[in-house]
Protein backbone atom coordinates (compact mmCIF):
# COMPACT_ATOMS: atom_id res chain seq x y z
CA UNK A 1 0.00 0.00 0.00
CA UNK A 2 1.32 3.47 -0.87
CA UNK A 3 2.04 6.02 1.85
CA UNK A 4 -0.82 8.24 0.62
CA UNK A 5 -3.38 5.43 0.67
CA UNK A 6 -2.17 4.38 4.11
CA UNK A 7 -2.67 7.92 5.45
CA UNK A 8 -6.15 8.07 3.94
CA UNK A 9 -7.11 4.75 5.54
CA UNK A 10 -5.60 5.36 8.97
CA UNK A 11 -6.49 9.06 9.17
CA UNK A 12 -10.09 8.11 9.91
CA UNK A 13 -10.46 5.26 12.40
CA UNK A 14 -13.82 4.23 10.97
CA UNK A 15 -12.34 4.14 7.46
CA UNK A 16 -9.37 2.15 8.66
CA UNK A 17 -11.54 -0.50 10.24
CA UNK A 18 -13.73 -0.85 7.16
CA UNK A 19 -10.80 -0.96 4.76
CA UNK A 20 -10.19 -4.22 2.90
CA UNK A 21 -12.98 -6.27 4.48
CA UNK A 22 -13.25 -9.53 2.57
CA UNK A 23 -16.39 -10.82 4.27
CA UNK A 24 -18.43 -7.60 4.14
CA UNK A 25 -18.45 -7.41 7.95
CA UNK A 26 -18.83 -3.76 9.02
CA UNK A 27 -18.74 -3.91 12.83
CA UNK A 28 -19.59 -0.31 13.74
CA UNK A 29 -21.66 1.14 10.89
CA UNK A 30 -24.85 -0.47 12.19
CA UNK A 31 -24.60 0.70 15.81
CA UNK A 32 -27.63 3.02 15.80
CA UNK A 33 -27.88 3.12 19.59
CA UNK A 34 -25.13 5.74 19.88
CA UNK A 35 -23.11 6.30 23.04
CA UNK A 36 -25.35 7.80 25.74
CA UNK A 37 -24.37 8.73 29.30
CA UNK A 38 -27.57 9.34 31.31
CA UNK A 39 -27.59 10.39 34.97
CA UNK A 40 -29.38 8.56 37.80
CA UNK A 41 -32.02 11.31 37.81
CA UNK A 42 -32.73 10.90 34.08
CA UNK A 43 -32.98 7.13 34.49
CA UNK A 44 -35.34 7.25 37.47
CA UNK A 45 -37.57 9.92 35.88
CA UNK A 46 -37.90 7.79 32.77
CA UNK A 47 -36.77 10.68 30.54
CA UNK A 48 -34.11 8.48 28.92
CA UNK A 49 -35.53 5.99 26.43
CA UNK A 50 -34.48 2.43 27.01
CA UNK A 51 -32.48 0.81 24.18
CA UNK A 52 -34.01 -2.54 25.12
CA UNK A 53 -37.50 -1.04 24.86
CA UNK A 54 -36.99 -0.05 21.23
CA UNK A 55 -39.34 -1.53 18.67
CA UNK A 56 -38.31 -4.79 17.17
CA UNK A 57 -38.20 -8.50 17.67
CA UNK A 58 -35.43 -10.79 18.81
CA UNK A 59 -33.33 -10.60 21.94
CA UNK A 60 -32.79 -14.37 22.29
CA UNK A 61 -30.36 -16.63 20.47
CA UNK A 62 -29.41 -20.04 21.80
CA UNK A 63 -28.38 -19.63 25.45
CA UNK A 64 -27.99 -15.83 25.08
CA UNK A 65 -30.71 -13.36 26.04
CA UNK A 66 -30.97 -9.58 26.14
CA UNK A 67 -31.24 -8.28 29.72
CA UNK A 68 -34.78 -7.48 30.83
CA UNK A 69 -36.23 -10.06 28.44
CA UNK A 70 -37.08 -12.71 31.01
CA UNK A 71 -40.59 -14.21 30.77
CA UNK A 72 -42.00 -12.43 33.84
CA UNK A 73 -40.98 -10.54 37.02
CA UNK A 74 -39.05 -12.64 39.53
CA UNK A 75 -41.82 -12.33 42.14
CA UNK A 76 -44.95 -10.35 43.01
CA UNK A 77 -43.00 -7.70 44.88
CA UNK A 78 -40.86 -6.59 41.93
CA UNK A 79 -41.41 -2.89 41.31
CA UNK A 80 -43.95 -2.43 44.10
CA UNK A 81 -43.81 0.32 46.71
CA UNK A 82 -41.51 -0.48 49.64
CA UNK A 83 -41.23 2.59 51.88
CA UNK A 84 -40.70 6.33 52.06
CA UNK A 85 -37.32 7.88 52.81
CA UNK A 86 -37.12 11.51 53.81
CA UNK A 87 -36.09 14.35 56.08
CA UNK A 88 -38.72 16.02 58.27
CA UNK A 89 -36.66 18.41 60.44
CA UNK A 90 -38.30 21.83 59.88
CA UNK A 91 -35.82 23.52 62.22
CA UNK A 92 -33.23 23.18 59.43
CA UNK A 93 -35.61 23.94 56.57
CA UNK A 94 -36.34 27.62 57.05
CA UNK A 95 -35.09 28.57 53.59
CA UNK A 96 -36.09 28.89 49.94
CA UNK A 97 -34.74 26.37 47.40
CA UNK A 98 -35.26 25.48 43.74
CA UNK A 99 -37.24 22.34 42.92
CA UNK A 100 -36.45 20.03 39.97
CA UNK A 101 -38.50 22.22 37.64
CA UNK A 102 -36.43 25.29 38.56
CA UNK A 103 -39.22 26.89 40.61
CA UNK A 104 -38.60 28.52 43.99
CA UNK A 105 -40.12 26.67 46.97
CA UNK A 106 -40.47 28.10 50.46
CA UNK A 107 -39.50 25.12 52.65
CA UNK A 108 -40.49 26.61 56.00
CA UNK A 109 -42.36 23.87 57.88
CA UNK A 110 -41.82 21.40 55.04
CA UNK A 111 -39.82 18.22 54.61
CA UNK A 112 -38.50 16.26 51.64
CA UNK A 113 -39.66 12.70 50.91
CA UNK A 114 -39.23 10.11 48.17
CA UNK A 115 -40.63 6.62 47.61
CA UNK A 116 -38.42 3.54 47.40
CA UNK A 117 -39.50 0.45 45.45
CA UNK A 118 -38.71 -3.23 45.78
CA UNK A 119 -36.19 -4.68 43.36
CA UNK A 120 -34.93 -8.25 42.92
CA UNK A 121 -31.79 -6.82 41.20
CA UNK A 122 -31.72 -9.57 38.59
CA UNK A 123 -30.65 -8.73 35.02
CA UNK A 124 -33.34 -10.98 33.49
CA UNK A 125 -36.25 -9.32 35.32
CA UNK A 126 -38.25 -7.05 32.93
CA UNK A 127 -39.40 -4.93 35.88
CA UNK A 128 -36.21 -4.52 37.92
CA UNK A 129 -33.30 -4.66 35.48
CA UNK A 130 -33.51 -1.01 34.40
CA UNK A 131 -33.80 0.90 37.70
CA UNK A 132 -32.49 -1.81 40.00
CA UNK A 133 -29.82 -4.16 38.68
CA UNK A 134 -28.33 -1.84 36.01
CA UNK A 135 -28.00 1.11 38.43
CA UNK A 136 -26.39 -1.05 41.11
CA UNK A 137 -23.89 -2.59 38.68
CA UNK A 138 -23.09 0.79 37.07
CA UNK A 139 -22.28 2.24 40.49
CA UNK A 140 -19.92 -0.69 41.16
CA UNK A 141 -18.18 -0.12 37.81
CA UNK A 142 -17.91 3.62 38.48
CA UNK A 143 -16.44 3.04 41.94
CA UNK A 144 -13.86 0.46 40.92
CA UNK A 145 -12.68 2.33 37.82
CA UNK A 146 -12.42 5.53 39.85
CA UNK A 147 -9.86 3.82 42.10
CA UNK A 148 -7.88 2.41 39.14
CA UNK A 149 -7.82 5.77 37.35
CA UNK A 150 -5.83 7.29 40.22
CA UNK A 151 -2.84 5.31 38.93
CA UNK A 152 -3.59 4.70 35.25
CA UNK A 153 -5.33 7.91 34.18
CA UNK A 154 -8.15 8.47 31.68
CA UNK A 155 -10.96 5.89 31.44
CA UNK A 156 -11.75 5.04 27.81
CA UNK A 157 -14.70 3.28 26.18
CA UNK A 158 -13.66 0.76 23.52
CA UNK A 159 -15.69 -1.67 21.41
CA UNK A 160 -14.20 -5.01 20.39
CA UNK A 161 -15.89 -6.61 17.37
CA UNK A 162 -14.93 -10.14 16.40
CA UNK A 163 -15.57 -11.24 12.78
CA UNK A 164 -18.22 -13.92 12.05
CA UNK A 165 -15.64 -16.71 11.85
CA UNK A 166 -15.44 -16.59 15.68
CA UNK A 167 -19.17 -16.44 16.40
CA UNK A 168 -19.58 -20.18 16.80
CA UNK A 169 -17.14 -20.22 19.73
CA UNK A 170 -18.33 -20.52 23.32
CA UNK A 171 -18.66 -17.39 25.46
CA UNK A 172 -15.49 -18.35 27.36
CA UNK A 173 -13.48 -18.60 24.13
CA UNK A 174 -14.98 -15.37 22.76
CA UNK A 175 -13.97 -13.53 25.93
CA UNK A 176 -10.49 -15.05 25.81
CA UNK A 177 -10.11 -13.84 22.23
CA UNK A 178 -11.39 -10.40 23.24
CA UNK A 179 -8.75 -10.06 25.97
CA UNK A 180 -6.06 -11.22 23.56
CA UNK A 181 -7.10 -8.49 21.10
CA UNK A 182 -7.19 -5.84 23.85
CA UNK A 183 -3.69 -6.70 25.09
CA UNK A 184 -2.27 -6.57 21.56
CA UNK A 185 -3.67 -3.03 21.15
CA UNK A 186 -2.16 -1.81 24.41
CA UNK A 187 -5.34 -1.81 26.52
CA UNK A 188 -4.16 -2.93 29.94
CA UNK A 189 -7.31 -3.60 31.96
CA UNK A 190 -10.82 -2.57 32.89
CA UNK A 191 -14.44 -3.74 32.93
CA UNK A 192 -15.67 -5.94 30.07
CA UNK A 193 -19.40 -5.96 29.22
CA UNK A 194 -20.81 -8.76 27.04
CA UNK A 195 -23.21 -7.89 24.19
CA UNK A 196 -24.60 -10.75 22.14
CA UNK A 197 -26.91 -8.61 19.99
CA UNK A 198 -27.05 -5.53 17.78
CA UNK A 199 -30.13 -3.48 16.99
CA UNK A 200 -31.39 -2.34 13.58
CA UNK A 201 -34.28 0.07 13.16
CA UNK A 202 -36.70 -0.19 10.25
CA UNK A 203 -34.69 2.05 7.91
CA UNK A 204 -31.35 0.41 8.64
CA UNK A 205 -32.76 -3.07 8.21
CA UNK A 206 -34.02 -2.05 4.76
CA UNK A 207 -30.81 -0.30 3.63
CA UNK A 208 -28.29 -2.75 5.11
CA UNK A 209 -30.33 -5.85 4.39
CA UNK A 210 -30.30 -7.08 7.98
CA UNK A 211 -33.18 -8.27 10.15
CA UNK A 212 -35.34 -5.69 11.93
CA UNK A 213 -34.87 -5.55 15.70
CA UNK A 214 -32.25 -7.40 17.70
CA UNK A 215 -30.00 -9.85 15.87
CA UNK A 216 -27.14 -12.06 17.02
CA UNK A 217 -23.83 -10.21 16.54
CA UNK A 218 -21.49 -10.86 19.50
CA UNK A 219 -19.11 -8.11 20.61
CA UNK A 220 -17.66 -6.65 23.80
CA UNK A 221 -17.62 -3.18 25.30
CA UNK A 222 -14.73 -2.19 27.54
CA UNK A 223 -14.37 0.65 30.03
CA UNK A 224 -10.67 0.61 30.74
CA UNK A 225 -7.20 2.01 30.30
CA UNK A 226 -4.79 2.35 27.38
CA UNK A 227 -1.06 2.11 28.04
CA UNK A 228 0.30 5.65 27.70
CA UNK A 229 -3.19 7.07 27.07
CA UNK A 230 -5.22 7.51 23.89
CA UNK A 231 -3.34 10.12 21.85
CA UNK A 232 -5.16 9.72 18.53
CA UNK A 233 -8.23 11.76 19.52
CA UNK A 234 -8.19 14.90 17.41
CA UNK A 235 -4.96 13.88 15.64
CA UNK A 236 -4.92 14.24 11.84
CA UNK A 237 -1.26 13.36 11.21
CA UNK A 238 -1.39 9.55 11.27
CA UNK A 239 1.44 8.02 9.28
CA UNK A 240 3.04 4.64 8.83
CA UNK A 241 4.82 3.64 12.02
CA UNK A 242 3.68 6.65 14.08
CA UNK A 243 2.95 4.23 16.93
CA UNK A 244 -0.47 5.70 17.69
CA UNK A 245 -3.40 3.53 18.72
CA UNK A 246 -5.15 3.80 15.35
CA UNK A 247 -1.95 2.97 13.47
CA UNK A 248 -1.34 -0.11 15.66
CA UNK A 249 -4.99 -1.13 15.45
CA UNK A 250 -4.99 -0.93 11.65
CA UNK A 251 -1.81 -3.00 11.34
CA UNK A 252 -3.03 -5.70 13.76
CA UNK A 253 -6.39 -5.84 12.02
CA UNK A 254 -4.60 -7.07 8.89
CA UNK A 255 -3.19 -9.91 11.01
CA UNK A 256 -6.08 -11.05 13.24
CA UNK A 257 -9.13 -9.58 11.44
CA UNK A 258 -10.52 -8.12 14.71
CA UNK A 259 -11.70 -4.57 15.20
CA UNK A 260 -11.34 -2.15 18.11
CA UNK A 261 -12.91 1.28 18.19
CA UNK A 262 -12.29 3.89 20.91
CA UNK A 263 -15.27 6.19 21.48
CA UNK A 264 -15.26 9.81 22.63
CA UNK A 265 -13.98 11.03 25.98
CA UNK A 266 -16.20 9.99 28.89
CA UNK A 267 -18.39 12.62 30.57
CA UNK A 268 -19.86 10.17 33.08
CA UNK A 269 -18.43 6.71 33.79
CA UNK A 270 -21.61 5.77 35.65
CA UNK A 271 -23.77 6.88 32.72
CA UNK A 272 -21.60 4.98 30.22
CA UNK A 273 -21.67 1.82 32.34
CA UNK A 274 -25.45 1.97 32.84
CA UNK A 275 -26.06 2.48 29.13
CA UNK A 276 -23.86 -0.49 28.20
CA UNK A 277 -25.46 -2.70 30.82
CA UNK A 278 -28.93 -1.70 29.71
CA UNK A 279 -28.70 -3.61 26.43
CA UNK A 280 -26.10 -6.18 27.50
CA UNK A 281 -26.68 -9.95 27.44
CA UNK A 282 -26.90 -12.86 29.85
CA UNK A 283 -26.66 -16.63 29.51
CA UNK A 284 -29.82 -18.50 30.40
CA UNK A 285 -27.89 -21.73 30.92
CA UNK A 286 -25.88 -20.24 33.80
CA UNK A 287 -27.56 -19.49 37.11
CA UNK A 288 -25.07 -16.80 38.17
CA UNK A 289 -23.73 -15.37 34.96
CA UNK A 290 -21.70 -12.17 35.37
CA UNK A 291 -22.39 -9.60 32.66
CA UNK A 292 -19.46 -7.46 33.87
CA UNK A 293 -16.05 -9.08 34.30
CA UNK A 294 -12.76 -7.52 35.34
CA UNK A 295 -9.28 -8.10 33.97
CA UNK A 296 -5.74 -6.68 33.87
CA UNK A 297 -4.96 -3.76 36.16
CA UNK A 298 -8.60 -3.68 37.34
CA UNK A 299 -8.87 -7.40 38.16
CA UNK A 300 -9.73 -8.55 41.67
CA UNK A 301 -6.34 -10.23 41.92
CA UNK A 302 -4.36 -7.07 41.16
CA UNK A 303 -6.59 -4.44 42.74
CA UNK A 304 -7.61 -4.70 46.39
CA UNK A 305 -9.94 -1.97 47.69
CA UNK A 306 -10.56 -1.28 51.38
CA UNK A 307 -14.03 -1.18 52.91
CA UNK A 308 -13.29 2.37 54.05
CA UNK A 309 -12.92 3.58 50.45
CA UNK A 310 -16.20 1.93 49.49
CA UNK A 311 -17.98 3.50 52.46
CA UNK A 312 -16.57 6.89 51.47
CA UNK A 313 -17.85 6.47 47.90
CA UNK A 314 -21.31 5.35 49.08
CA UNK A 315 -21.58 8.32 51.43
CA UNK A 316 -20.58 10.74 48.66
CA UNK A 317 -23.27 9.37 46.30
CA UNK A 318 -25.99 8.78 48.89
CA UNK A 319 -29.35 10.48 48.32
CA UNK A 320 -29.59 13.48 50.63
CA UNK A 321 -32.14 16.08 51.58
CA UNK A 322 -32.02 18.89 48.95
CA UNK A 323 -32.96 21.43 51.65
CA UNK A 324 -30.43 20.81 54.43
CA UNK A 325 -28.14 18.09 53.01
CA UNK A 326 -28.94 15.57 55.75
CA UNK A 327 -29.14 11.82 55.07
CA UNK A 328 -32.65 10.52 54.38
CA UNK A 329 -34.25 8.20 56.93
CA UNK A 330 -37.35 6.03 56.79
CA UNK A 331 -40.68 7.80 57.32
CA UNK A 332 -44.36 6.90 57.59
CA UNK A 333 -47.15 9.16 56.35
CA UNK A 334 -49.83 10.11 58.89
CA UNK A 335 -51.68 12.81 56.96
CA UNK A 336 -54.94 12.61 55.01
CA UNK A 337 -53.91 13.60 51.49
CA UNK A 338 -55.18 10.86 49.18
CA UNK A 339 -52.56 11.77 46.56
CA UNK A 340 -49.78 10.75 48.94
CA UNK A 341 -51.58 7.60 50.04
CA UNK A 342 -51.99 6.68 46.36
CA UNK A 343 -48.20 6.42 46.08
CA UNK A 344 -48.42 3.16 47.99
CA UNK A 345 -50.19 1.65 45.00
CA UNK A 346 -47.67 2.88 42.45
CA UNK A 347 -45.46 0.36 40.67
CA UNK A 348 -42.15 1.21 39.13
CA UNK A 349 -42.52 1.29 35.36
CA UNK A 350 -42.09 3.32 32.19
CA UNK A 351 -45.55 4.90 32.41
CA UNK A 352 -45.62 5.62 36.13
CA UNK A 353 -42.73 7.70 37.40
CA UNK A 354 -42.74 8.86 41.02
CA UNK A 355 -40.18 11.47 42.10
CA UNK A 356 -39.18 13.04 45.38
CA UNK A 357 -41.44 15.81 46.67
CA UNK A 358 -41.80 18.49 49.35
CA UNK A 359 -44.62 18.12 51.89
CA UNK A 360 -45.77 19.40 55.28
CA UNK A 361 -43.31 17.97 57.83
CA UNK A 362 -45.98 17.55 60.53
CA UNK A 363 -47.75 14.93 58.34
CA UNK A 364 -44.76 12.58 58.56
CA UNK A 365 -43.28 10.47 61.36
CA UNK A 366 -39.66 9.38 61.38
CA UNK A 367 -39.22 5.62 61.84
CA UNK A 368 -36.04 4.26 63.42
CA UNK A 369 -33.07 6.10 64.84
CA UNK A 370 -30.59 7.97 62.68
CA UNK A 371 -27.44 5.94 62.17
CA UNK A 372 -29.36 2.65 62.41
CA UNK A 373 -28.46 1.68 58.86
CA UNK A 374 -31.88 2.45 57.34
CA UNK A 375 -30.66 5.29 55.14
CA UNK A 376 -30.68 5.27 51.32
Amino acid sequence: MSEQKYIEAVGSEASALRHGLSDGFAPFEDDVLGDEEPSVEEIMKGSFKSPSALEGIGGTYGPYQLVGHGPEPTNDKCGTFRRFMGCSRPEFHNKVVFDKQGRLVNCSGKGYFRPVFNSCDKPSCPTCYEKGWAIREAKNVDFRLEQVSKQFGQIEHAIVALPPKYWSLSYEDLRKKCLEVLRSRGIIGGAVVWHAFRYANAEESRVAGVSFGWRFSPHFHVLGFIQGGYKCRGCFTCRRGCGGFVDKNYRLNEVDGCYVKVKGKRKSVFGSAWYLLHHSSIRTDKRRFRVVTWWGVASYRRLKISKELRAEYDEKHRKKCPICGSALVRHEYCGRDSRVIALFRKRRGARETVEGFFDKASDWVEVGERGSGSYE
